[in-house]
């Protein structure tokens, strides 16, 4: 289940047209232009992930990582967590074990400080 919802979700952005601006791709699926660079003129600390996304379903590593790059990572980290979950279904290979080093708490502040690094770069270079 959890390779075919990650499937799911890397085939869509690859269905999408990435926004030259860097930002607001998810408008391609219905959803409204984020309120927060509307009413602040700044991007939010998710800004530009669906970009990333969709730059990364075309191949296009390098735009994908300077749009957004905490979006690039998540790229690399679902493709990554699509194809253990679909070995593990396809053979029955017990991979899930191994990464649970993945889920301590030194692990969630990197990544937290990952995030915010993001959201500054993505500031400075709206």
């Amino acid at each position: 289940m959890i390779a075919g919802l990650i499937l799911a979700v890397l085939i869509t952005a690859a269905w999408l047209s990435p926004n030259k601006a860097g930002h607001g791709s998810h408008t391609q699926l219905g959803l409204a232009p984020c309120t927060w660079a509307v009413w602040f003129d700044k991007p939010c600390p998710t800004c530009g992930m669906t970009t990333a996304f969709a730059q990364a379903g075309e191949g296009n590593w390098a735009r994908s990582l300077t749009t957004q790059p905490f979006g690039f990572l998540l790229v690399i980290g679902s493709a990554a967590v699509f194809w253990g979950a679909f070995t593990q279904a396809v053979t029955g290979a017990r991979l899930g074990q191994h990464f649970v080093v993945l889920l301590r708490p030194g692990m969630f502040m990197i990544l937290g400080v990952l995030f915010a690094a993001a959201w500054i770069y993505k500031i400075m270079t709206w």
